[in-house]
């Protein structure tokens, strides 16, 4: 072990060659086969152990299928709900009072969002929701395709990393010898796209590589998900890509295509900002970043998030009376006669009446 700490000393230049070793470290830990037949994805085997809290169907390749019907809840949500639900900001049901959500901000994941890249954008920042930590993992500091367009899907993740001669051998060959045709290259990991699933790449927030998809490919994934992508690296043929009316977030636009990149891996966990991605993830983005949610922790942030739309929903109409300063009202009410009323509200909200 200690000549394993050596070595990652010597390379603690070299931030990409530190996340390579770190991954080929991994993968080699925690799979029976050789660490090189297993960098381009999990085995269903794999898939499941990794996501074990999972209480939902599966894709065959033991991908976790959250339902279509609860990412229809998703559309009325909002980031801030999400983080203040993560935060158990929005207190209990049916009774409940209010919880504060002015109150001590979430916890921002490190000092500063570090620029990855050479001078990237700020890889956003990571905030665990409570419950356990990365029940609700936000990111922000993206460019924004179409801002009024909420994205909301289950994350197929893609990992790429900058080409190494020795290393993209063998992992092209291994991808051979499972019986794939075809160069392996980003367009794999499209190919598995089903409708519903968003496409989560991390390419370190590198703007050098060029854009991973132009506008064709943009195209094909809208086409065949009905949904969008969140890319940590650059896009290309902006122009052309903001005509579609589908919802994106990447960190750059540049006019060369994608080169230097090779894939490591393709439906395994990826780091997105300071957050960690794995397949089946509940992936939803607005206005203010991109949450990836766990599945175990989808049912439980929805019920929150509804409290808190409802509480910032009985708010307003308290507001629009015009006979209450803030502080009787937000963030919790001052008086009892009020609180008793909100509950009451509250808990014909939650019967749907």
């Amino acid at each position: 072990m200690s000549s394993l700490n050596a070595r990652i000393s010597q390379w603690s230049g070299c931030a990409a060659a530190q996340r390579l070793l770190f991954s080929l470290i991994v993968m080699g830990l925690v799979v029976s086969l050789p660490a090189w037949g297993q960098i381009n994805s999990l085995t269903k085997e794999e898939m499941i152990k990794y996501t074990a809290a999972n209480p939902y169907d599966r894709f065959p390749d033991g991908r976790p299928k959250v339902p279509d019907a609860l990412l229809e809840q998703f559309k009325d949500m909002a980031s801030e709900e999400l983080m203040s639900a993560g935060r158990g900001g929005a207190g209990g049901g049916g009774g409940a009072a209010p919880a504060g959500r002015g109150g001590a901000p979430a916890a921002q994941g490190g000092a500063a969002a570090a620029g990855r890249g050479g001078g990237a954008a700020a890889a956003g920042r990571g905030a665990a929701g409570g419950g356990g930590a990365g029940s609700n993992q936000f990111t922000d500091g993206w460019q924004v395709l179409h801002p009024g367009k909420k994205l909301i899907g289950r994350a197929v993740t893609l990992q790429l990393m900058p080409t190494r001669a020795d290393v993209a051998s063998v992992d092209s060959a291994e991808w051979r010898a499972k019986g794939n045709t075809g160069a392996l290259n980003h367009q794999q990991a499209l190919d598995v796209l089903q409708p519903g699933d968003v496409i989560v790449i991390d390419a370190f927030g590198s703007l050098a590589a060029g854009g991973i998809v132009g506008d064709n490919l943009a195209y094909y994934i809208w086409k065949k998900t009905g949904t969008g992508f969140v890319i940590d690296g650059a896009i290309r043929d902006l122009e052309g890509i903001s005509n579609f009316d589908m919802p994106g977030y990447y960190r750059w636009a540049t006019p060369p295509a994608i080169s230097g990149l090779m894939v490591t891996g393709i439906n395994v966990p990826i780091r997105i900002g300071n957050t960690t991605v794995m397949p089946g993830d509940v992936v939803f983005g607005d206005r203010e970043g991109v949450n990836f949610i766990p599945p175990q922790a989808v049912q439980r942030l929805l019920d929150e998030a509804k409290i808190t739309h409802i509480h910032d929903e009985w708010t307003r109409k308290k507001f629009d009376e015009g006979k209450y300063k803030s502080t009787d009202i937000y963030s919790r009410p001052s008086d009892h006669a009020l609180l008793q009323e909100y509950n009451e509200y509250l808990k014909q909200r939650l019967a749907g009446k």
